[in-house]
């Protein structure tokens, strides 16, 4: 759990990912949850939440979570607007990806979560534990190869 010093620093770095920052904190501080342009400082691969849920064998948020954390190493967010939410994998803007899922980059932008508050449109599933903390796509890569091998099989909501 990172401390009050520690998400003011990784908030000061998701807000200059957006050309007016202090935009960016205002948004956390009225409604927890800021859009912030893609491309500049990050990436987002979407990745639907069934592939999430096949991929650790579980839709339980703490179970997500922990495997996530383990697996990816860096940050994740989730639209919590329906059951079925899509998963958003935080990458640099210079990663190679060529899987199936939307690669959000440039011209795209995603409602990031206040880090160390609860939000309720979209939240961190793993928060960022530094400035720069991003996921590595070879990681996520090796991750949803347990997706494709898992038997189909459906996951309550």
């Amino acid at each position: 759990m990172n401390t009050q010093a520690e998400n003011r620093l990784i908030a000061d770095w998701l807000a200059l990912a957006h050309p007016l920052p202090d935009r960016a904190r205002r948004e956390w501080a009225d409604s927890h949850v800021a859009l912030i342009p893609l491309g500049r400082r990050f990436d987002a691969i979407r990745v639907p939440a069934e592939r999430i849920h096949a991929a650790v064998g579980s839709n339980e948020q703490e179970v997500v979570a922990a495997a996530l954390t383990d697996w990816l190493q860096g940050p994740v967010v989730r639209d919590l607007r329906s059951s079925h939410g899509p998963y958003y994998v935080l990458v640099a803007p210079s990663a190679e990806w060529n899987g199936d899922e939307e690669r959000l980059s440039a011209g795209a932008y995603l409602g990031v979560p206040r880090v160390g508050h609860i939000a309720y449109l979209m939240t961190w599933v793993v928060a960022p534990q530094r400035p720069g903390n991003l996921c590595a796509t070879t990681r996520l890569r090796a991750l949803l190869t347990l997706a494709d091998a898992a038997p189909l099989r459906t996951v309550a909501p």
